[in-house]
């Protein structure tokens, strides 16, 4: 049996091909972010995802362990992570042509409202960070726990841009979904 880490190495390889081959899919950006803060963007992605997945990074009290190694729970963390990728690839299938890696509008851009957009603005960031959850779980090691809170407070910013840059551009409509879809979590 392979140990967690590689399974979920495996699991966030595929989930990265998937979505580099979804990229060629996409409409010409008309409105996007500047290209340095994307390239750091895409370092600190870069960084995070070698800390969570190897062992490189891992020494000192990044490699300790906040959870005990038990079977049940790295089965949980697997699973939560599986659920997380589902939710990115079904917010990734809405969002369509109309998907970027970068903030931005695309050529005739339209606001989506269904599927997991119905319920959250911001649905991919949503399943990442479940998804690092599940490997955290799954890992158990507090250099886990460091990715997960780099990247809320990576996705917040970058969500909250997305939103000004969203009503910006569809006014009322976008404020009517705000009302309507919870921002990283549903609305109850």
């Amino acid at each position: 049996m392979m140990p967690p880490q590689t399974i979920l190495a495996w699991m966030w390889a595929a989930l990265g091909i998937y979505w580099i081959a979804g990229a060629f899919q996409s409409r010409k950006t008309t409105l996007g972010e500047r290209s340095l803060v994307r390239r750091l963007r895409l370092i600190l992605l870069v960084v995070m995802f070698m800390l969570l997945l190897t062992d490189h990074l891992r020494f000192g009290w990044l490699g300790s362990r906040f959870v005990p190694r038990v079977p049940w729970l790295e089965w949980l963390g697997i699973a939560l992570t599986a659920a997380g990728f589902a939710l990115c690839v079904w917010a990734r299938i809405h969002l369509g042509q109309y998907w970027s890696d970068k903030i931005g509008l695309k050529a005739d851009h339209r606001l989506i409202r269904s599927g997991p957009y119905a319920t959250l603005r911001h649905p991919i960031y949503s399943g990442v960070l479940l998804a690092i959850t599940g490997s955290t779980l799954a890992i158990g090691e507090w250099r886990c726990v460091v990715v997960f809170a780099v990247m809320l407070v990576n996705y917040c910013i970058k969500a909250a841009r997305e939103d000004r840059l969203l009503a910006a551009a569809f006014g009322d409509a976008f404020r009517e979904h705000a009302r309507q879809a919870g921002f990283l979590l549903p609305r109850l």
